[in-house]
């Protein structure tokens, strides 16, 4: 690489230790769930290992334990620009201000705000605000089945003098309550469609208690004919489309068994999909399973054992079998018994073997994440126009299917929330995926000239995604190209003309993670919707946030931190708030680039990519 193009390594090291621990990837595994979850993290983004002088000190926290002074309600959330604060703070034209919420307890928050939303039809901007935080962040600190039963609970209590409204009728009481109720559905509808009768039966309650107080109150006829639809979305699909989901299994990226299963447009995952999966023998012989995506590792392997028992190819095995995930450049992590979904956790080519605990030392990764063959890649046949394009296409499926609150249980909870990331970790795999594609075609590439074709396109590519406002993979291929493995071709940058040394280093300054990575929120905040954020960086500034300000104080919750965990995932909202629309003429090879992009073949050893790249460019001496 030329003097004058400052790479990404200089400055590895002076980022956040937010979302990377210290040690292993088996030393991670072995911390639990959600240490496990943020390593999946680390590995996109590992420039986010150590902290960095230049961010400056970290904000003062909300809730002091050993300090009498009142929270501090000037922090400003690192994720929104100095243009989106002001919005947020001042609100719309004509409408309060938004105030801070003083910590109180779950159940009293919960009172204040229906308080507030009494005539709730016609919500403030204010309230608006309050009720919006409460719902996108009320799994930190209350339970959905908690929140369930005050709701409940509320909505049969009669006004009394001194109670905590004395002000309300029981119409406006209850009319609150319905009105809340509605939001928590309406935000969490795809999730609680998930659960059936567990979230059914809340939506049931509700309604037949409603249905009780029709004589009384006639004015919540409206409120009580919502519910009843509302009963019968979470009852469910019928039995036929129940049946068909039944027989349908899901591809997952390393999962895709024919061409026009990775053609179909994403869709959510759900726990209950069904999908394909290899589990190895220490032997690299295989049995496929089909499991649920939520299914715990004691069913797989019980799943496993049932395949090998009625497997003549396999031999059967006596002993207690352990699952453990091994990446291609040889790490470990075992897994419990009691660990769920853990298909999307893996590394891009991170394999599962299922052994007895005494060959857990003799597992090895397989024989072609360990070797390579070099050769010409199919890229260097395909237009970068093409290419970009299908790279903004799928991410924008993979985008739209992660819902807001997997941000938050993804930080907050791990494997301990009652909705998992699913969706969200495959946000992260593809952009890893990307990051170390750009590597992997490069470096199997022999000759020097050909190199350098890769690398005009690769920079064309990353501009072509950025004008398309996806900053996904816009940055991940200025990651790729700035892997040490490649970064070190002396040679090939040499071949780069002038015109794309000089894009790529202000492509380079974009991706600059110095003071809070300035450049790029600058940017970010210049574009309108639609577009597609690094993802990794919105993780990044949501454990912040979660790491440098207290959630309770006591019993008392700090809801200010709410409102700006709230903001965060708003901005994700406001990002999707238009549907992305490319100009795509389909062409002769339209399918095969498709293809070809959602099923791209990595290779994630940086040891092994290293090796490649000094034979083809050996160190000087």
């Amino acid at each position: 690489m030329p003097a004058g193009m400052k790479p990404l390594e200089k400055f590895l090291k002076k980022q956040s230790s937010a979302l990377a621990r210290p040690g292993s990837f088996a030393d991670k595994a072995a911390g639990g769930g959600a240490a496990r979850r943020r390593a999946s993290l680390s590995r996109v983004m590992p420039f986010f290992r150590e902290s960095s002088p230049e961010s400056g000190p970290a904000p003062r926290e909300l809730l002091s334990p050993e300090s009498e002074e009142p929270p501090c309600w000037e922090l400003r959330s690192p994720s929104l620009s100095s243009d989106e604060q002001s919005q947020s703070s001042e609100g719309s034209a004509g409408e309060a201000p938004w105030s801070p919420v003083p910590p109180d307890t779950a159940e009293n928050l919960l009172v204040a705000l229906l308080e507030s939303v009494v005539g709730g039809r016609r919500l403030g901007g204010c309230t608006e605000t309050l009720l919006d935080d409460f719902m996108l962040t009320h799994p930190i600190f209350l339970a959905p089945d908690k929140l369930q039963q005050i709701l409940l609970e509320q909505f049969g209590v009669e006004g009394k003098p001194g109670d905590a409204w004395p002000s309300l009728d029981g119409a406006e009481r209850k009319q609150a309550v319905l009105n809340v109720a509605f939001r928590y559905l309406d935000t969490y509808r795809e999730l609680l469609l998930e659960e059936g009768e567990r979230s059914n039966s809340f939506a049931k309650e509700l309604y037949v208690r409603a249905a009780q107080e029709l004589s009384r109150y006639p004015e919540l006829v409206e409120d009580i004919l919502k519910l009843q639809r509302w009963t019968e979305i979470l009852q469910g699909q019928s039995e036929e489309d129940k049946d068909n989901k039944k027989k349908q299994v899901r591809p997952l990226f390393r999962h895709f068994r024919r061409i026009d299963s990775c053609l179909q447009p994403r869709e959510a995952f759900r726990g209950s999909d069904e999908i394909f999966c290899r589990v190895y023998m220490p032997d690299h012989s295989y049995v496929t399973i089909r499991s649920r995506l939520s299914c715990r590792v004691g069913e797989i392997l019980a799943l496993v054992q049932e395949k090998l028992q009625y497997s003549e190819d396999q031999p059967s095995r006596p002993g207690t079998l352990i699952l453990v995930a091994v990446t291609s450049s040889g790490e470990k992590a075992m897994f419990r018994p009691s660990d769920e979904a853990v298909f999307t956790t893996l590394g891009v080519n991170t394999h599962l073997f299922a052994c007895e605990p005494h060959e857990l030392d003799a597992l090895l990764p397989l024989p072609e994440e360990v070797h390579w063959s070099p050769g010409d890649s199919k890229l260097h046949d395909m237009s970068a126009e093409e290419v970009a394009n299908q790279l903004v296409s799928f991410d924008w499926e993979l985008f739209s299917c992660v819902h807001e609150v997997e941000f938050v249980c993804y930080v907050f909870h791990g494997e301990q929330a009652r909705w998992r990331p699913l969706n969200l970790e495959l946000v992260l795999q593809r952009c890893s995926e990307v990051q170390h594609w750009v590597a992997t075609e490069i470096l199997q590439c022999q000759s020097v000239p050909k190199r350098v074709q890769l690398l005009r396109k690769f920079i064309k590519m990353a501009a072509l995604c950025k004008q398309q406002q996806d900053l996904l993979s816009f940055l991940a291929l200025i990651l790729g190209l700035d892997n040490p493995a490649v970064s070190r071709l002396r040679l090939t940058w040499e071949g780069l003309p002038g015109k794309f040394k000089k894009q790529f280093q202000q492509f380079e300054a974009i991706a600059d993670p110095s003071r809070n990575h300035k450049s790029y929120r600058e940017l970010i905040a210049r574009l309108r919707p639609p577009l597609i954020p690094f993802t990794p960086l919105l993780l990044k500034d949501l454990t912040f946030l979660h790491e440098s300000c207290k959630t309770f104080y006591g019993d008392l919750v700090n809801f200010e931190k709410m409102h700006k965990v709230a903001e965060m995932v708003r901005s994700i909202r406001r990002y999707r708030s238009t549907q992305l629309a490319l100009d795509m003429e389909p062409s002769p090879s339209y399918l095969q680039t498709k293809a070809y992009v959602r099923q791209l073949q990595v290779i994630d050893n940086q040891n092994l990519l290293f090796e490649m790249s000094c034979k083809l460019e050996p160190k000087e001496a």
